[in-house]
């Protein structure tokens, strides 16, 4: 594969990509964009010159904004990073607030003037920015003021972040960033970035805990929207998305940013995004396309029999984890509309592999999206008779790109994704989920690495050793369970397991506590001291 040009006058991000002959093979065929993209202007400006400018974009705090209005404030918020602040193409900015209006306008604002973007999760501490930080060399930080102390905290200790710039996520526009804005005027030269210029880096945590940075090109973000959104969903103007995952998941980026932005609809934004908030939204604005968890769901159908109204909705995206049949079975009965599971990454940037409105079943993932293909391979990549577990092994026109990382050698071989998950592919070529392949724990649709809670547990004044499984749960699909050896003395009783669970809570993000706790004398191990946590999993069969 041959490089386009490329605007970056800081060459980090290019520079950091692995070598060609590590790549995967990256088909094209059917998404045909010039050499020079800015897919922030195609999802704003351009929008408002097809005629959607009096449409509404995004929905949120209480505010519906236009594609005119959307476009003028990002033109606004451009002008201002790199007049103000000093952006040049290529550097990279971290973004940081809750789902909302704001947060969208700050990544399109930046993309525009040629930054790549890293969009964290509000759940974040210092200590976990600070890993983001550091990989990618981060100088400048855009934030919601109303949680702006951890990104502080971690700018104080740090070598590359040097300025941490607030706006206002709610819909005043008072804060630093929104007034260097004010007196902006509403047009702005984007900067004429290359489709394969790096815009987006999409940070994931594997199971050792090392933040990994997947690179993404201008041409990906529109691909997951011409390729899934179009042909799967078949997005129109009138349709209204509503969903739970954070932006800063890619998951979320597509679903609740790309997807409406790029076919004129319009985006709900949820800095809550609880059953509760949601079915509220789909009550209020007629959401038809909603993104979140089978547990999720779940909770939704509960709502329904004391009299929630979801009418409204025409397709349900399930993602994060694997959609259960009978959650399936339970969704398509009561409410009478299709619920669509697919399996994505990171990686990927979106998803992949799905079930369609004329081609779904329960308990099935479906088939690629086109443009893609996929296969089920041994471990020396030889493809396994239908019907056979295997590593599931998959090429597109998205795939991964590690930011300077040789666990890049590790995803793609021979050309092909290896996405860390057993399937089965059917004898009618339909590909099922059949349990995942390293040690993530998937829980509501977070992926949450066990030696990373297992690290915040062992800072811990009261533990000698523990280790992090996960556990199934019904309702959560898995739920983080710690193992813990006390130091001698320490009572194993509830009110340690509470103290334990707030540390961690307050170590790294709450979300990742384990919400089990098993007091033990000791750990299985090998002769070499290695804890054997698939033992602890055995004993749970």
């Amino acid at each position: 594969m041959q490089f386009g040009p490329t605007a970056h006058t800081d060459t980090f991000t290019r520079d950091s990509l692995p070598p060609l002959d590590q790549w995967p093979a990256l088909p094209q065929a059917g998404f045909d964009y010039p050499e020079y993209l800015n897919c922030a202007v195609e999802l704003t400006d351009r929008m408002v010159e097809k005629g959607f400018g009096d449409r509404t974009a995004l929905i949120g705090n209480g505010r519906r904004r236009t594609y005119k209005e959307l476009a003028d404030w990002t033109n606004r918020l451009a002008r201002a990073l790199v007049e103000n602040y000093g952006v040049r193409p290529g550097n990279r900015i971290l973004i940081r607030a809750p789902n909302n209006p704001a947060m969208v306008a700050c990544w399109l604002a930046a993309t525009k003037a040629g930054a790549v973007v890293v969009n964290t999760m509000p759940m974040l501490r210092a200590g976990e920015l600070a890993k983001i930080v550091d990989k990618a060399e981060i100088s400048l930080a855009l934030c919601d003021t109303r949680i702006k102390d951890e990104i502080v905290a971690c700018a104080k200790d740090s070598r590359f972040l040097k300025q941490v710039v607030g706006f206002d996520g709610t819909a005043n526009h008072d804060a630093e960033l929104d007034r260097a804005a004010l007196d902006k005027p509403v047009t702005f030269d984007a900067v004429k970035t290359g489709r394969d210029d790096v815009c987006l880096l999409g940070f994931t945590s594997g199971t050792t805990g090392v933040p990994k940075a997947t690179m993404h090109f201008h041409r990906d973000v529109l691909i997951i929207a011409d390729g899934y959104a179009k042909e799967v969903l078949g997005v129109t103007p009138d349709d209204v998305f509503v969903g739970s995952p954070p932006l800063a998941f890619t998951f979320g980026l597509g679903g609740l940013a790309v997807f409406p932005l790029r076919f004129g609809a319009a985006a709900t934004l949820l800095e809550s995004a609880t059953p509760p908030n949601m079915i509220e939204i789909i009550e209020k604005y007629k959401a038809t396309i909603s993104f979140t968890a089978p547990t999720a769901y779940r909770a939704m159908m509960k709502a329904m029999d004391e009299g929630a109204d979801l009418s409204s909705l025409r397709i349900a995206v399930s993602a994060g984890e694997t959609l259960p049949a009978p959650v399936y079975e339970e969704w398509t009965q009561k409410t009478g509309k299709p619920i669509l599971d697919g399996i994505g990454a990171t990686e990927m940037l979106h998803i992949f592999i799905t079930n369609r409105l004329d081609d779904r079943a329960p308990g099935v993932t479906g088939r690629p999206v086109t443009g893609y293909e996929a296969k089920i391979v041994d471990e020396d990549m030889n493809e396994v008779p239908r019907g056979q577990v295997g590593r599931l092994a998959v090429r597109g026109p998205t795939g991964c790109r590690y930011l300077a990382d040789a666990r890049q050698a590790d995803y793609v071989r021979d050309g092909w994704n290896l996405t860390g998950d057993s399937f089965i592919q059917d004898e009618d070529g339909r590909f099922r989920f059949a349990a995942r392949s390293d040690d993530m724990i998937v829980s509501a649709g977070y992926n949450i690495a066990g030696p990373e809670v297992e690290a915040a547990l062992l800072s811990h004044d009261l533990v000698m050793e523990c280790a992090v499984i996960g556990a199934d749960d019904g309702e959560r699909g898995q739920i983080v369970e710690a193992h813990v050896v006390l130091v001698a003395g320490v009572p194993a009783d509830a009110g340690t397991v509470k103290l334990l669970q707030e540390h961690v809570k307050a170590t790294i993000a709450p979300y990742k506590y384990p919400r089990s706790v098993k007091f033990v004398a000791s750990l299985p191990k090998t002769q070499t001291g290695k804890i054997q946590r698939f033992r602890l999993r055995e004993e749970q069969q």
